[in-house]
């Protein structure tokens, strides 16, 4: 290190949402900051900023800003200073950070999968006509309508202990959560069922936790260059490019899973309507070096297949 390392009496401040998952990554970084560098977790501070997206669980997402609304207030308070990173779930993401900020480094990537969660049954197959299931997810909606338009799908917002509470309480008869969410709360006891990828491809960037600082910032820089990992970036990397060329949101039912093999990528998207109504996948597959290009290349074909009709939102996106 170039510069004074934090300590106690100057701890690093880590911004994050008050949720136990996002409670759960904040510690996670601290954790592996405090090992790379010998220091004492008190040498780090976890500071919870409550966000718009945190306030308002009574209505879509959609309804009320998309994934902005998970990361404004944390980014404010890192440009003024408040904080200086801030611990986030890059499923939350947009694909543009504010001016003067970055988001650079990735933790080691979770498992990426959803999860079928239901006390009744263990697969989608086995819901009977007209179920009720529960999800805040447009992708899983989709994707769960184009398999079974019978079903009948509901709002289910709220953090991880909230749904499942929703869930007990009968609500609805399933729902689907992240398996990276799961086991990093250590949730083994709650009856889930992984979902291969091959049925039900993923948000981009599930699994993946990134870490956002100013762009000037040299010493955190330093500090988080030895807890980057770039698999999890070659992943990224490509799976937002697709995003981005889809101008993709909370709004838009957009999957997408890269997956690194030595110095080979292969991607695979899919974009749907939010009926569930029609849906268009691809894949790429070539040199880990192109993988923002296959992204890039990945969304003009399906943009292409949807034709100028699929989304609302597609006019001079790519």
């Amino acid at each position: 290190m170039t510069e004074a390392l934090p300590t106690p009496d100057a701890p690093l401040k880590i911004g994050t949402r008050g949720s136990p998952l996002a409670l759960a990554q904040a510690n996670e970084t601290r954790d592996r900051l405090a090992e790379a560098f010998n220091l004492p977790h008190e040498a780090f501070q976890i500071v919870v900023i409550k966000t718009t997206g945190d306030k308002i669980i009574d209505r879509p997402l959609k309804e009320i800003g998309g994934k902005g609304l998970f990361t404004r207030e944390i980014e404010a308070d890192m440009l003024s200073g408040k904080i200086d990173i801030a611990v986030h779930s890059m499923k939350d993401m947009p694909t543009l950070q504010p001016e003067g900020l970055v988001l650079d480094t990735y933790l080691p990537r979770e498992d990426p999968r959803d999860a079928f969660i239901s006390p009744e049954f263990t697969a989608i197959a086995e819901l009977p006509e007209g179920s009720t299931v529960g999800t805040s997810s447009l992708r899983r909606r989709a994707q769960l309508l184009v398999r079974r338009p019978d079903l009948n799908v509901v709002e289910f917002r709220g953090n991880l202990q909230t749904r499942l509470k929703k869930l007990d309480d009968g609500v609805a008869r399933a729902t689907f959560l992240a398996r990276a969410g799961l086991n990093r709360l250590g949730m083994s006891d709650v009856p889930q069922h992984p979902i291969e990828t091959s049925d039900m491809l993923p948000a981009i960037a599930q699994g993946a936790i990134g870490i956002e600082r100013r762009e000037d910032d040299m010493r955190v820089a330093e500090m988080l260059a030895a807890i980057h990992d770039p698999a999890t970036a070659d992943q990224l990397v490509a799976e937002r490019a697709f995003l981005a060329a889809l101008d993709g949101s909370c709004e838009t039912p957009i999957a997408g899973l890269a997956v690194v093999t030595g110095d080979r990528l292969h991607l695979r998207g899919e974009v749907l309507r939010p009926d569930g109504s029609e849906a268009h996948s691809g894949e790429r597959d070539g040199a880990v070096s192109d993988g923002p290009e296959m992204g890039r290349d990945l969304a003009r074909e399906l943009l292409d297949l949807g034709g100028p009709n699929f989304f609302d939102w597609i006019d001079n996106r790519v």
